[in-house]
C-alpha cells in the first residue's frame, strides 16, 4: 500500500501519481498546511481558491472510489507541514511508500527528498514539454529565445498548423496585438460563481487565519472545480477571445479584465488542461468565431511562453530566485502593499491586485515590474510579492517571469534587454495618465512623471552593462545628445524622488 500525495496545484484526475496508483489499496493524501499557506503572505483569495478547489477535488476522488485522507487546516492533529502530514499518515497506515507527481517548486521538491520514507516521484506529464525535451532544445544554444521553442511546440501539438507550415503563413501575429486602450469594453468579464457551502466554510477559515494579509475576500467569484472552470472557459471563448488579441496589452483604470481569459489560475491549479484550453481556442478560430491574431496570440502564451518559462525554472535550478545581476538592493516600497501613491498607474494596478488577486501581464511587466526595476528594488523581494499576491502564482511560473523577464536579475537568460520604459509607453497603452497627479509629458520639474526620471536614471547607472547592447544603443544616443544641464537635472530629481521613496513618504 502506498500513500499517493496530491498537492494543491495538482487537482487533475489524469495526474501521473493518480494514474500510477492502485485505487483498490492505495490511499490519497491531501493537506491544507500552514507551512505552504504562509511561507509568503498569500492573498486571502488565493488561499481560499486553492483550499476550496482541494476540498472539492478530494470529494470527487472519493466519489470515484479512492480512499482519501484529507487534513484541514484547523484539524487539531494537523502537524502544519507536508512532511509532517506524510509521516503522520505513514505511521497511521503502516507504510513507508509514497507516490507523488513532481512538485512545481524546488522548495517542496527538496523537502520531500528529506523524508525518511520511500518517495517515488513521477514526471508531471500535464505539460507539453518534458524536462528532457526542453534540455535537449536548450543544449548548445547561445540564446534561449522563446520564439524558437514555441515553434517546436506548435509542431509537436499540431495546433494551428497546415502540415509543416503555420496557419496564416506566419508563426507569430504579435504585431497585430498592440492596440491601445479602447474607448469601452463590450465583454462582461470573467464568469462569476456563487459561493456554496464548501466555499463559505473555507472563506470563514481564511478570514480567521489570513484576514490580515494583503488582499480582500470580498466578492469571491472564482471557479473552484473542473466543471465551473470549463463553463468559464466557454464563456470567455465566446465573449472575450474575439478581441483578446487586439487589446491584450491595453490597460484601463476602471476595466480590470478587458478581454483577458483569466484561466491561468485554473490551468496552474489543474482544473483545466492546457491542451484542452488551446484546442477550444483553435476550434473557435476554425469556425470563424475569432480572428487568427487572437487565437495565435493566446496559444503562444500557453504552449509557448508557459512551457518555456517552466523549462527555464527547472533548467536553472534552485538558486534562480536569489539571482541579482544588477545588484539592486532597495526595499520593496510600501505602495506595493497599498500605501498611498500619487502615481495613478501604480495605484490602480495595486488596488486591482488587492481586490482581485489578479492583474494582467502588461500591468505586471510594465507598471509594477517596470517601476521596481527602475527604482532598483531587490529582485527577491519583488519575486516574493508577486508570488504572494496573485492567485495564479506558483514558483515555477512566477519566478522566471519576475527574476528573468521583469527584473533582468538573471542577467539576460530570458530577456535580451531590460523591460523598462518611461511614462510614454504607459500613456500610449492605457488611460492611467489621465487624471494622474503627475504629468506624463513633463520630463523634469515638480509634476514630472516619476517613470520619466527613473528611466534615464536607470540607464545612466547601468551604462557599463548596457551601452553595447544593440537594442539599447539608440536610448544611450538620445541621452548623450541631451543638454548636460538637463541630464544633471534629471538625475538629481530622480535621486530626490528615490530618497522620498526610501523615507516612506507618499510619492
Amino acid at each position: 500500500m502506498k500513500l499517493v500525495l496530491v498537492l494543491g496545484d495538482q487537482l487533475s484526475e489524469n495526474l501521473s501519481a493518480l494514474q500510477a496508483g492502485d485505487k483498490g489499496k492505495d490511499v490519497v493524501v491531501m493537506a491544507e498546511v500552514m507551512g505552504e499557506a504562509e511561507y509568503v503572505p498569500h492573498h486571502p483569495k488565493k488561499v481560499a481558491f486553492l483550499f476550496t478547489a482541494m476540498r472539492k477535488f478530494a470529494a470527487r476522488l472519493r466519489k470515484d472510489g479512492w480512499d482519501v485522507r484529507y487534513s484541514k487546516l484547523d484539524d487539531e492533529d494537523n502537524p502544519g507541514s507536508l512532511n509532517g502530514v506524510l509521516l503522520q499518515r505513514a505511521e497511521e497506515l503502516g507504510t513507508d511508500a509514497v507516490l507523488t507527481t513532481e512538485a512545481g517548486e524546488w522548495r517542496v521538491i527538496e523537502a520531500l527528498r528529506d523524508l525518511p520514507l520511500n518517495v517515488e516521484v513521477l514526471q508531471d506529464d500535464r505539460f507539453i514539454a518534458s524536462h528532457k525535451e526542453f534540455e535537449d532544445w536548450a543544449e548548445g544554444r547561445k540564446a534561449l529565445r522563446m520564439e524558437y521553442f514555441y515553434r517546436e511546440m506548435r509542431r509537436k501539438t499540431g495546433l494551428m498548423m497546415e502540415g509543416d507550415d503555420p496557419s496564416g503563413g506566419k508563426w507569430n501575429f504579435d504585431h497585430d496585438n498592440r492596440k491601445p486602450a479602447p474607448g469601452s469594453v463590450d465583454y462582461s468579464g470573467p464568469m462569476r460563481f456563487q459561493t456554496d457551502e464548501v466555499t463559505r466554510e473555507v472563506l470563514d477559515l481564511v478570514a480567521e487565519k489570513f484576514g490580515t494579509n494583503f488582499g480582500t475576500l470580498d466578492d469571491f467569484w472564482f471557479a473552484t472545480d473542473q466543471g465551473q472552470a470549463r463553463q468559464h472557459l466557454a464563456h470567455w471563448v465566446k465573449g472575450g477571445l474575439p478581441k483578446f488579441g487586439d487589446f491584450q496589452d491595453a490597460m484601463m483604470g476602471e476595466e480590470r479584465f478587458l478581454y483577458h481569459a483569466i484561466v491561468g489560475l485554473y490551468i496552474n491549479a489543474g482544473l483545466l488542461d492546457p491542451l484542452e484550453v488551446c484546442q477550444a481556442v483553435e476550434e473557435a478560430w476554425k469556425e470563424g468565431a475569432a480572428p487568427i491574431n487572437a487565437a495565435e496570440g493566446f496559444i503562444r502564451q500557453i504552449i509557448g511562453w508557459r512551457e518555456y518559462i517552466r523549462g527555464i525554472y527547472f533548467l536553472e535550478g534552485p538558486d534562480y530566485t536569489s539571482r541579482n545581476a544588477l545588484g539592486h538592493s532597495r526595499d520593496l516600497p510600501g505602495l506595493y502593499w497599498g500605501q498611498k501613491t500619487w502615481m495613478r498607474c501604480l495605484e490602480k494596478a495595486v488596488e486591482q491586485t488587492h481586490d482581485e488577486a489578479y492583474a494582467h501581464h502588461i500591468q505586471r511587466l510594465m507598471v509594477t515590474g517596470n517601476f521596481a526595476l527602475l527604482a532598483g528594488v531587490e529582485p527577491s523581494q519583488v519575486h516574493e510579492w508577486y508570488l504572494a499576491v496573485y492567485a495564479d502564482a506558483f514558483e515555477w511560473v512566477e519566478a522566471p517571469n519576475t527574476i528573468g523577464m521583469s527584473q533582468f536579475a538573471d542577467g539576460g537568460i530570458i530577456a535580451s534587454k531590460p523591460y523598462i520604459s518611461s511614462g510614454n509607453y504607459i500613456d500610449k497603452m492605457s488611460d492611467y495618465c489621465k487624471g494622474c497627479s503627475y504629468k506624463v509629458k513633463d520630463k523634469t520639474g515638480p509634476d514630472a512623471c516619476p517613470f520619466n526620471l527613473l528611466y534615464w536614471h536607470f540607464l545612466d547607472r547601468h551604462r557599463e552593462r548596457f551601452k553595447d547592447n544593440h537594442r539599447m544603443g539608440n536610448m544611450y544616443r538620445v541621452w548623450d545628445r541631451m543638454d548636460e544641464a538637463k541630464r544633471e537635472t534629471v538625475l538629481s530629481e530622480a535621486e530626490a524622488f528615490l530618497a522620498k521613496l526610501d523615507a516612506g513618504e507618499t510619492v
